[in-house]
């Protein structure tokens, strides 16, 4: 249960980084966005000795990806449309799937 804990704080430090990218505006923002980079990648590392890296890098990006279109949506108003819903309903469905038949790796 810790690796997929890491998956999720790494891929809500991608979301973090991803808008850090495209609204920081001073040192720092640019700080706070060299710090989230660095976060998102040491969970995503760390979750991938307990995890197939495939699987991982799987869940992080398509949960970095939801995170990234929901803020855009609720926070920046970017345009709502019902087809970037069922596309993350879609994401939200492979990325359970991927959690139920994924075996943890023995340490």
């Amino acid at each position: 249960m810790q690796a997929w804990l890491r998956i999720g704080l790494g891929a809500i430090f991608e979301v973090s980084w991803v808008v850090g990218f495209k609204h920081a505006q001073n040192v720092g923002t640019w700080g706070l966005t060299v710090v989230a980079v660095g976060l998102s990648f040491y969970f995503l590392i760390t979750a991938s000795r307990y995890l197939p890296a495939g699987t991982v890098y799987a869940i992080f990006v398509g949960l970095g990806t939801l995170g990234t279109t929901v803020v855009g949506m609720t926070v920046f108003h970017e345009p709502f449309s019902w087809v970037k819903v069922g596309l993350i309903a879609l994401l939200i469905l492979g990325i359970g799937g991927l959690q139920t038949v994924t075996a943890r790796r023995r340490s």
